[in-house]
């Protein structure tokens, strides 16, 4: 009895505590909610003043999604990482804004740790910032080492910088995948596959030790559609040829100091101090040469000046809408279950039901579908399909804008839009349809586990992962699969006005640049997220009256959220080290996401990495 009041006792204890800590958390948090709220409201009526000959910088590794990240709003109290405050649309918008606002008198390009965007959205912000040199205003780029895809975004400036001691790295592309078939034969982890499509990879790092020929054959054509655009990038505005670039790129790799002056990739050798002298003299600070901040000089950041910049598209005021959904990441079955805003996945249920409000709703004359997805679940992309046609049924033309990636089921709901625009970078295709399944028969076998039970049909365990597959339930499943990918190019050869034959040949699995996708018909043109727009609002005959809106809305809460994390940093890319870190833990979340009822995926190559 004494042991009972005792433990009973601290565990009362205990719980009294919790709750005490509990209640102080959330008092810290509601007058940390009222501060915030009043920081907010005091942030609308005050927007940072710029003054005149302000230098807009862009750091190269702000990290620019398509559109805004969620939060956990535990964050606010438990802490945690902050949003990007910048989306892909703001920034275009704002470096196009600066080229014509009289308070800005230069962009100043800073090299950092990489880029902070993909391939595709990459193209976008040179668009961009193309507009503001036209302008005239000088534009001028330093960093200690420049990547290739740096190099592609800084070889737009009037002079490029390199620090004596930096180099360009200039050595070309390379892929690499992570194959694992040894691995899980040693842990005694069985794999049985089935798949349609010579190019349909996404199953091979689980049962082959090295890359196929298909595999090879693939990757090396769409490597070298990326490299030569970033070749055209690096090229066009200097007077440098893609032939010199890739002799580099063969026989030197790196042009360290002074030799990248000399072969003219960069104007002028010069330590980060002497940079700052000449930003300063187009701001008029010659005089803060004794500051005792030796980097400082009237200065915003581009995530700063674009909440200063309004979106001409969003603030208009008609009765006619063009709706944009953002559908990012591997598509799931099912339902999105982030309380806070979107989780990093397309959930095929909840995008379903946004589009079937688009529909219903007689406001939306047009729907943008922006699509960053390497596909998922098969049978959630047929269901995120069907809506889009019912959309279109209604009367609604549909236009998907293809982002960094858009393949397998990402090209899946896309396939049938009245127009698909991609950028040259863009990956797509990968039409194609695979199971995977995974036994642990001979692990348990090795640590002592063994499995029984009973059934009441022969097939009745078919997706056990307690014992291999049968030759017969493989033949089945296989069966499946082909059916499912026959539906496919049932889909494409409807949607693109393609033979079945042609698209047949095209498809197998295979990946594609947006720009060879352009050539085979599996898009419609070559633009960005904007022209996409612009094309709704053309199909659906709106002339100038219209308005743009962006979907899913965030809830009051959540753009309170947003705008507590997020309203003074832009995330900037990781560092070497922790990006292995986090590739690691993207791979682990796309095996998590592989949800479908019936094991069956159209998914590009399970781990593509670019380097």
């Amino acid at each position: 009895m004494r042991q009972f009041l005792k433990y009973t006792l601290a565990s009362l204890t205990g719980s009294i505590l919790f709750f005490l800590l509990l209640g102080f958390l959330f008092t810290l948090g509601a007058v940390g909610l009222v501060g915030v709220i009043v920081a907010s409201l005091a942030e609308e009526n005050d927007s940072p003043g710029i003054d005149k000959d302000t230098v807009l910088v862009y750091d190269l590794g702000t990290v620019i999604p398509d559109s805004p990240e969620a939060v956990d709003p535990g964050a606010i109290l438990l802490g945690g990482s902050s949003p990007s405050s910048l989306t892909l649309r703001q920034a275009a918008l704002a470096l196009e804004e600066a080229a014509t606002d009289d308070r800005i008198g230069a962009l100043y390009i800073r090299g950092g740790e990489g880029v902070g965007t993909g391939l595709a959205s990459q193209v976008d912000i040179q668009q961009a910032m193309e507009t503001f040199r036209a302008a005239g205003k000088p534009i001028l780029a330093y960093d200690l080492s420049w990547s290739e895809r740096e190099y592609a975004l800084a070889a737009i400036a009037d002079t490029i910088y390199l620090n004596p001691f930096g180099d360009i790295e200039m050595n070309g592309l390379y892929a690499e995948t992570m194959y694992q078939a040894e691995a899980l034969e040693k842990l005694g982890i069985g794999v049985q596959v089935t798949r349609v499509g010579k190019y349909k990879s996404a199953v091979e790092p689980l049962i082959r030790d090295t890359m196929s020929p298909e595999e090879r054959e693939q990757t090396q054509r769409l490597l070298g559609d990326l490299w030569q655009n970033l070749l055209t990038a690096s090229t066009q505005p200097r007077s440098l040829s893609p032939e010199q670039l890739q002799g580099i790129a063969n026989t030197q790799g790196f042009l360290f100091g002074a030799e990248a002056e000399t072969q003219k990739l960069v104007d002028t050798i010069a330590y980060e101090d002497e940079v700052i002298v000449a930003l300063r003299e187009i701001t008029g600070e010659e005089d803060l040469a004794d500051s005792d901040d030796a980097l400082d000089f009237r200065q915003i950041d581009l995530a700063a000046y674009a909440k200063t910049v309004d979106d001409p598209l969003l603030s208009r005021r008609s009765d006619q809408e063009v709706a944009l959904i953002y559908a990012e990441g591997p598509i799931v079955d099912g339902d999105d279950d982030g309380t806070f805003g979107p989780s990093g996945i397309i959930a095929a249920n909840t995008l379903a039901r946004q589009l079937r409000q688009l529909r219903q709703d007689d406001d939306v004359k047009a729907v943008v579908l922006r699509v960053n997805s390497p596909g998922g679940s098969a049978t959630a992309s047929e269901i995120i399909l069907r809506e889009m046609q019912l959309v279109q049924e209604a009367g609604k033309p549909v236009v998907v804008s293809m982002g960094n990636v858009a393949a397998s089921g990402g090209y899946w709901i896309a396939c049938q839009a009245d127009a698909i625009l991609a950028q040259p970078t863009t990956i797509t295709g990968s039409i194609g349809v695979f199971g995977v399944f995974l036994n642990l028969d001979q692990l348990g076998t090795k640590v002592g586990v063994n499995w029984d039970g009973v059934k009441t049909a022969q097939l009745a365990d078919i997706f056990s992962t307690t014992r291999p597959k049968t030759a017969a339930e493989l033949t089945i499943l296989q069966r499946l699969v082909d059916t499912i990918y026959d539906s496919f190019l049932d889909r494409v050869a409807e949607g693109r006005d393609l033979p079945r034959s042609t698209v047949a040949e095209l498809a197998q699995g295979r990946v594609w640049s947006g720009k060879a996708a352009l050539e085979l018909g599996l898009v419609d043109q070559l633009g960005g997220l904007d022209a996409a727009i612009a094309t709704a609002a053309e199909l659906a005959e709106l002339g100038d009256d219209w308005q743009l809106n962006e979907y899913p809305e965030p809830t009051p809460w959540q753009q309170f959220v947003q705008s507590f994390l997020g309203a003074e940093v832009a995330t900037t890319a990781p560092d070497p080290l922790t990006a292995q870190v986090l590739e690691f833990l993207d791979e682990t979340q796309l095996m998590r996401t592989l949800n479908d009822p019936r094991g069956i995926y159209s998914l590009m190559p399970y781990r593509f990495v670019v380097k």
